[in-house]
């Protein structure tokens, strides 16, 4: 069972990421209905002794398989174009956060604080603890206030790279010389992990992204503890 969990979708921790396994679900559903209707056609074949050697065409059935489809993309492509708009969507933003990508680490920049940025680069093999995720730990993380309109900002410095956490729903490109911007609600506290998802160089998936969703009152703590 542990195995068949591993090859599903991590939990949502923010609206974006329960409306993506909501269509997710969607398209699953239709696809299976597909498949068994036409699995069951195709294996009824073998045994149906129906035949008539002068038949052409029937222009019924070339009816309902050319609007039948077109009915089933309709059905799918709404859901789709509502999610696109909602990834889309940016609320009036609390916090700004800056994302830039290097070859191959991320820095990062509270826009609304004073001198508040740093350098996350992954934890050495030999500096990780017990209870840390190989490749995945750094030695400095992302605090975020949970409940709490975010929104980030994403560039690069040097080459193509891509911030992703699957946890979130996110995923956007850090392009030199662009601005990528998006919106981001975490719903609860916790730790939640990603990479870089672009071959950005030899050491790509080397660029582990760990946010640490906290309350309000311990985001603040920690920024009156950075600054000082």
């Amino acid at each position: 069972m542990a195995t068949w969990s591993k090859l599903g979708l991590q939990d949502s921790a923010s609206p974006l990421m329960e409306q993506l396994i909501f269509f997710h679900d969607h398209a699953m559903v239709v696809l299976i209905l597909i498949t068994t209707l036409v699995g069951y056609m195709m294996i009824s074949l073998f045994w149906n002794t129906l035949i008539n050697r002068v038949l052409l065409e029937n222009q019924t059935i070339e009816i309902i398989w050319t609007i039948l489809p077109a009915f089933i993309l309709v059905f799918i492509a709404l859901p789709s174009i509502r999610l696109l708009y909602l990834l889309d969507e940016i609320n009036n933003p609390s916090v700004t956060l800056k994302t830039i990508g290097h070859q191959w680490y991320w820095s990062y920049e509270y826009s609304d604080f004073m001198q508040l940025e740093f350098d996350s680069y992954m934890l050495p093999i030999n500096d990780l603890e017990s209870s840390g995720f190989r490749l995945l730990e750094v030695d400095n993380r992302t605090v975020l206030p949970m409940n709490t309109q975010v929104r980030l900002l994403v560039t690069a410095a040097d080459v193509i790279h891509s911030w992703t956490v699957p946890a979130l729903g996110i995923k956007t490109d850090a392009i030199p010389g662009r601005l990528n911007q998006l919106s981001l609600l975490v719903t609860r506290p916790g730790l939640f992990y990603g990479q870089c998802s672009e071959i950005c160089g030899a050491n790509h998936s080397f660029m582990p992204i760990v946010i640490e969703s906290v309350s309000v009152d311990s985001f603040l703590n920690w920024v009156s503890n950075s600054q000082d």
